[in-house]
């Protein structure tokens, strides 16, 4: 399993703000590797961030987006307690979820 996201989450005058760094290769398929065999493509595809269950952002992913990429939006409402949640999926079925609490 890949590592954990690193989020962080901040609630100021009724916007949150959200950042998150995710761990994963986003190899695009078209690299080779030292032998000269293609490196097969493994991407985020699908990104899900839900505020209290309630989803604030989705994005649809490719093979352009850098390795390790950083997520940075802002959403109206939250209070400090509640729980923002961040999912992805990648081209290969993995999968991953991570929340933070509202600060």
């Amino acid at each position: 399993m890949a590592n954990p996201m690193r989020i962080r989450a901040t609630t100021s005058s009724g916007v949150t703000e959200v950042k998150a760094l995710m761990s994963h290769p986003m190899e695009t398929g078209m690299r080779k590797d030292s032998s000269g065999a293609a490196v097969p493509a493994h991407h985020i595809t699908t990104v899900i961030a839900k505020h209290n269950d309630k989803v604030v952002l989705t994005a649809e992913w490719g093979a352009a987006v850098s390795q390790n990429p950083f997520l940075q939006f802002r959403f109206s409402g939250g209070a400090p307690g509640d729980k923002v949640a961040i999912s992805w999926t990648d081209n290969k079925g993995d999968s991953r979820t991570d929340e933070v609490v509202l600060t």
